[in-house]
């Protein structure tokens, strides 16, 4: 196989594959990219056999051929290449990557150990990825890392009367999404997708790009340009999120989301150790406080619009910013009974979005 490519094209090929590629799997040939050239299009995949990432490119096509290479030294020597052209050639005993003056020969991976990753087999969906795109900013952050409990680390997508939510919590917050009249699932159908591949599918959608998807029983497949992602489903129940969101909440703070932003981003400096900020919240607006023993305090006022009885609560400042992050409103309203229970967050303008966010317990 011989071809030649611009190096900033390269390299962002073979680092969207990369992010599917792994070293901790029982296939040392997982580590490496698949590259597979025809003609002048390059095919490059990386797998881990849980997700699957194909990135198409146009290139200028020598010899056709297969080869392996280490997705992670392949992607270093390329980004650290010149500006210019990048020629690859595996037609000898071991593959050269050159630019300019520069020339790395790689160790080849055998070809042939690469695994023929399964593909979901079904009809297609095609949608519009704008509101999807958005719909999973707001939702991937607060599903869980921790692969210990694997059910939460997915995002549930289920199909609702109007539309598809999107649903997504670690046990210390929750969000879901609401997408009317977007139809992907059947009527009363839900699927729970690993947040990771979700993710990346994020990473590759804009406004006005199209996606087909393709689902069975065990996986979904996404096709957005020239990037393919397939990924295996989590098996499991998830969570009953509906009784976790608090249906009595007779407080509400309505605040510009910035300015709340803003101060919290300086309060939270005193907030060491894990400590949370404190909100108490009253007639004459909000009051952020953060106290770390042997530190020091902080304390902030801002103009707020408040209904209900005087109250302090506290959270996570780390875990609020995020969920004022992927709210996307001027004002936000947060809703609260007490300092125990969850408390929601929400927008001014849709009910579309929902963020729930547990307290931090305070003496």
């Amino acid at each position: 196989m011989k071809f030649r490519c611009e190096r900033d094209v390269l390299v962002d090929a073979l680092g969207t594959a990369g992010r599917a590629a792994t070293s901790r799997a029982a296939l040392p040939v997982l580590s490496g990219l698949r590259l597979s050239l025809g003609g002048d299009r390059l095919r490059i995949t990386g797998s881990d056999l849980d997700l699957t990432i194909t990135t198409e490119l146009q290139v200028a096509g020598g010899d056709d051929g297969i080869a392996v290479l280490p997705a992670k030294l392949a992607v270093d020597i390329v980004r650290n290449l010149e500006p210019g052209a990048v020629e690859v050639d595996t037609s000898g005993d071991r593959p050269s990557i050159r630019a300019g003056r520069s020339e790395f020969f790689l160790n080849a991976i055998p070809a042939d150990e690469y695994p023929n990753p399964h593909e979901p087999e079904g009809e297609s969906v095609t949608l519009q990825s704008g509101h999807l795109a958005e719909g999973l900013r707001q939702v991937v952050g607060a599903a869980s890392s921790d692969e210990s409990r694997p059910i939460l680390t997915g995002v549930l997508l289920a199909a609702e009367e109007g539309g598809l939510r999107m649903v997504s919590t670690d046990s210390y917050r929750l969000a879901y999404r609401d997408l009317p009249g977007t139809s992907l699932l059947e009527q009363g159908q839900q699927v729970l997708v690993p947040s990771r591949s979700l993710q990346e599918l994020t990473r590759a959608l804009g406004d006005d790009d199209e996606v087909t998807l393709v689902l069975s029983d065990q996986m979904v497949s996404f096709s957005v340009g020239d990037l393919h992602l397939s990924t295996r489903l989590i098996k499991g129940d998830f969570p009953d999120y509906q009784k976790l969101i608090p249906t009595d909440m007779p407080n509400a703070l309505t605040v510009e989301r910035q300015t709340l932003q803003d101060a919290i981003r300086r309060v939270r400096l005193m907030a060491r150790e894990n400590s949370p900020i404190r909100l108490t919240m009253g007639p004459d607006g909000l009051e952020l406080r953060a106290i770390t023993q042997d530190v020091g305090e902080a304390v902030e006022q801002i103009d707020a619009k408040y209904e209900g009885g005087e109250l302090t609560v506290a959270f996570n400042p780390e875990y609020l910013m995020d969920g004022l992050e992927v709210t996307s409103a001027d004002e936000v309203v947060l809703q609260t009974r007490d300092a125990q229970r969850p408390a929601v967050l929400r927008s001014t303008d849709s009910d579309d979005f929902l963020y729930l966010l547990m307290p931090v317990r305070v003496s």
